[in-house]
């Protein structure tokens, strides 16, 4: 089948991987651009899981306040290099993500940062309400370990349904973004400011 420069100009505008790369997807799915996507998506991970060790230096800090000024969010973001920090995909992200944060409340960036006092406190309710429910004593660290499991992907963000596209996490969506620009990208901390908290 041949792949037609407009195929592959719409495949890199959805993704914004290179030319050849979208090409080479789209031989792969027989120009099925839903297909060539997963296959690029799938590609990326790859490639951002080896990017994960080198070193975030530059980056930047995005900001953003939600239903009329009554909730905000900072959030700073680190990258390699100021030049992706300094690009509008990077850009782009910064924003998306104080937004997220701004309307999702999310307590950590990440499961091993939430406060150690949280969690048990947190373990301790769900295994009270597992004896209250009748449940086998044999079964009451399972099910309390999967109601922590969900209290962790409502309440870190990068578990967190993205806002915007909630089939994705937002850890994906760091990883789509890693993807596109070949750099190592770690969401540092955040801050959630909400009028009368």
């Amino acid at each position: 089948m041949t792949i037609s420069a407009k195929q592959v100009q719409e495949l890199r505008e959805r993704t914004g991987a290179g030319m050849m790369e979208c090409k080479r997807a789209l031989e792969e799915t027989n120009g099925d651009i839903e297909k060539a996507i997963d296959v690029l998506r799938t590609r990326g991970a790859a490639k951002a899981a080896k990017r994960a060790g080198r070193e975030t230096r530059e980056g930047g800090i995005g900001s953003y306040v939600h239903l009329g000024g009554k909730s905000g969010a900072p959030v700073e973001v680190n990258c390699e290099t100021d030049f992706v920090a300094r690009n509008e995909i990077f850009q782009g992200l910064l924003k998306d993500l104080a937004m997220h944060i701004a309307a999702s409340d999310p307590l950590a960036v990440a499961e091993a940062d939430v406060p150690v006092d949280i969690v048990e406190h947190e373990r301790s309710i769900y295994r009270e309400q597992v004896k209250g429910e009748g449940k086998p004593e044999h079964l009451w660290e399972k099910i309390t370990d999967g109601r922590m499991k969900k209290f962790f992907q409502e309440r870190t963000l990068l578990q967190q349904p993205f806002v915007k596209n909630p089939d994705i996490s937002v850890a994906q969506l760091v990883q789509e973004t890693t993807a596109k620009t070949g750099e190592n990208i770690q969401v540092r901390r955040f801050v959630r400011f909400a009028v009368g908290d």
